[in-house]
């Protein structure tokens, strides 16, 4: 089962790039670069295969966090519409407002 339950295995997966994987992804690669100079090596030069290591494995983190985001923003979706389905009282319809009417009251505010 893991971090998402079987029922998570519906939604469509997040596209590579996010912003959860370049941020752990560039999190991991500033952590390489505080280990280097705190070990008083080169910060750029030293241990690149490190700085690759952490940078795909922050990507990866970033990446599953963004699955278990997604996950959860879903079941909220879920229950919501399910319970605004259940009770539809609390919750009217609204009237249709038309272009043309909300075009005269900015027309009004704006002369």
């Amino acid at each position: 089962m893991g971090l998402l339950p079987d029922e998570a295995k519906v939604l469509p997966p997040p596209g590579i790039v996010n912003r959860n994987s370049v941020w752990f992804g560039l999190c991991g690669w500033a952590t390489a670069m505080l280990h280097n100079s705190l070990n008083r090596r080169p910060a750029l030069k030293a241990g690149v295969h490190r700085q690759a290591l952490f940078i795909t494995v922050g990507w990866f983190i970033g990446y599953h966090l963004t699955k278990y985001e997604n996950y959860k923003y879903a079941t909220l979706d879920r229950d919501m519409n399910e319970y605004i389905r259940l009770h539809p009282d609390e919750f009217p319809e609204k009237g249709n407002s038309t272009w043309k009417s909300s075009h005269i009251i900015v027309c009004y505010f704006l002369s």
